[in-house]
């Protein structure tokens, strides 16, 4: 099952016969007091370092978020995806609890975006993929729903079975659905990613549908977390795992990734590892020589 995203020049697909997908969490203001001030006052010069850095660091679709407290989100999201635009040809995954934003970011974007995101409440649903379906959109789904935010695989795979019905409802195909299986921290529960694991591999046997998740809760509260945060995906790849929000401009993730792209067999013949590898020596050379 293959999730194709767009932009006016470039295709990207999320499957699990497709190299891992990096979805370049930055250009997002939570937690980034500096950032918020200057949206606020209407400077998204940032948003240009950001989309540098994480193209530089091998994003293949990058989040965009601008959920700043009073601001006029939709037309801050409608800008800040213009921008990028501009800068880039990687699709984009509009971020945004906010229905009117959404709305705003999808009008405004050029080619297949990726939403991110809607949860298993019947309301919720019944308010975003409507939205989704007239723009032709895929969909990033959370099995969590009134009740909050289950532990279990099992109690996860109940929501996640309500949400395929509800797409399969709205005529949206299963292809534009991509679950997010829940990350939560292991600090705070010893389980925490072991429940993670096991929704992968639950998704992945009973429907084939692609994931995402935002790698980084995983290792949220503990220290050296990119280690954890390096250690984790190619565990989770291996159960299914397709995609995931995550820093693209850190090498030891990004190349956690990529290796084990080579050694599950996404990258055959190590292609792609190697090209990385000859990229990054003649970097490495160029920057000797200055």
């Amino acid at each position: 099952m293959h999730t194709v995203l767009t932009s006016p020049g470039k295709t990207v697909t999320i499957g699990h016969d497709q190299p891992f997908c990096i979805i370049g969490e930055r250009i997002n203001p939570t937690g980034r007091k500096k950032f918020q001030e200057q949206l606020r006052a209407g400077d998204l010069s940032a948003i240009e370092k950001d989309v540098a850095a994480q193209v530089a660091g091998g994003a293949d679709v990058l989040d965009v978020n601008m959920g700043v407290p009073l601001t006029d989100e939709p037309e801050l999201l409608r800008k800040a995806i213009t921008l990028v635009q501009s800068l880039t040809d990687l699709p984009v995954c509009i971020d945004s609890s906010v229905i009117e934003a959404l709305q705003a970011g999808l009008e405004t974007y050029q080619g297949k975006a990726l939403v991110n995101s809607v949860t298993g409440e019947d309301d919720r649903m019944e308010l975003v993929l409507p939205l989704i379906k007239k723009h032709g959109a895929a969909i990033i789904a959370l099995p969590n729903d009134e009740t909050g935010i289950p532990q279990t695989a099992a109690e996860r795979m109940i929501i996640v079975e309500k949400i395929v019905r509800t797409v399969e409802k709205h005529g949206i195909p299963l292809e534009d659905l991509v679950i997010d299986p829940l990350a939560m921290t292991v600090g705070a529960d010893p389980d925490a990613v072991k429940n993670t694991l096991e929704t992968i591999y639950l998704i992945r046997e009973k429907y084939g549908l692609n994931m995402t998740l935002g790698a980084s809760n995983i290792s949220f509260g503990l220290p050296h977390r990119h280690a954890l945060n390096a250690a984790f995906l190619p565990a989770a790849m291996a159960m299914g795992l397709t995609s995931a929000v995550m820093d693209s401009r850190t090498p030891a993730i990004v190349e956690s990734v990529r290796a084990a792209d080579l050694l599950l067999g996404l990258d055959p013949w190590g292609t792609n590892w190697i090209m990385r590898y000859r990229a990054m020596e003649a970097a490495k050379a160029a920057a000797e020589g200055n």
